[in-house]
């Protein structure tokens, strides 16, 4: 049916507000499928590790009946290929929880403006065109989107550590360009209310502060 992809797997028991990942063999290459949720939400990215090859990714938010998951997407990268609009999966023992320590910034965050010359520029996070980075349990994505035209423009992931304003990303697969993967970036943090101030220097070496917000349901 088209829009809608099934995976039957064996069910077995499984709590939200993790990170998990399983393996498939594809053309003769190891394919890591790695699965970022919380209560609501849900991405699953595949990548080859080496060499390091991004192949796709898709998520948004779920719905969950029995040991099945409901996955209606707001993104998905391979849509101009497969159309697929949502996904339906249980998961099975094949799934390893990758989880590491709980740390701060877990969350959804949305782009919601930029620090210039000591001035806060603001976005409206509730138009369609969304970049939106999901920290789960020591690991992170960021995807650029748009809800209305399914429209995917990029994105990357890996795992992370915060701690005492430090945050540092270790980047293993990026849509955009292979070639930064294992890149290694270190950046300032604060939270001021539900703002997070994200300070540094981006993967091509200019000097950024963003202001990341907590997403609401409505945005």
């Amino acid at each position: 049916m088209r829009g809608i992809f099934w995976i039957f797997l064996l069910s077995i028991n499984f709590t939200f507000a993790q990170v998990y990942s399983f393996k498939t063999q594809k053309e003769g290459r190891t394919v890591t499928h790695r699965i970022l949720m919380d209560a609501e939400y849900l991405i699953e990215t595949q990548f080859v590790e080496y060499p390091p090859i991004f192949i796709s990714t898709r998520g948004g938010f779920y719905s969950k009946k029995g040991n099945a998951y409901s996955v209606t997407f707001e993104f998905n990268s391979d849509h101009p290929k497969d159309g697929l609009t949502s996904l339906v999966l249980e998961p099975d023992e094949s799934w390893e929880d990758v989880s590491k320590t709980s740390l701060d910034l877990n969350g959804k965050w949305l782009m919601s403006g930029k620090v210039r010359d000591n001035k806060e520029q603001r976005r409206d996070t509730s138009r369609p065109r969304k970049t939106m980075k999901f920290l789960e349990d020591g690991f992170f994505q960021w995807i650029a989107f748009n809800t209305e035209t399914f429209e995917f423009f990029g994105s990357g992931g890996g795992y992370y550590t915060a701690q005492e304003g430090k945050y540092t990303e270790h980047i293993e697969y990026f849509s955009r360009s292979n070639s930064s993967v294992g890149r290694v970036l270190p950046f300032e943090y604060s939270i001021s209310g539900s703002d997070w101030h994200h300070q540094g220097f981006s993967s091509k070496g200019d000097a950024m502060h963003e202001i990341w917000s907590k997403r609401t349901l409505n945005e």
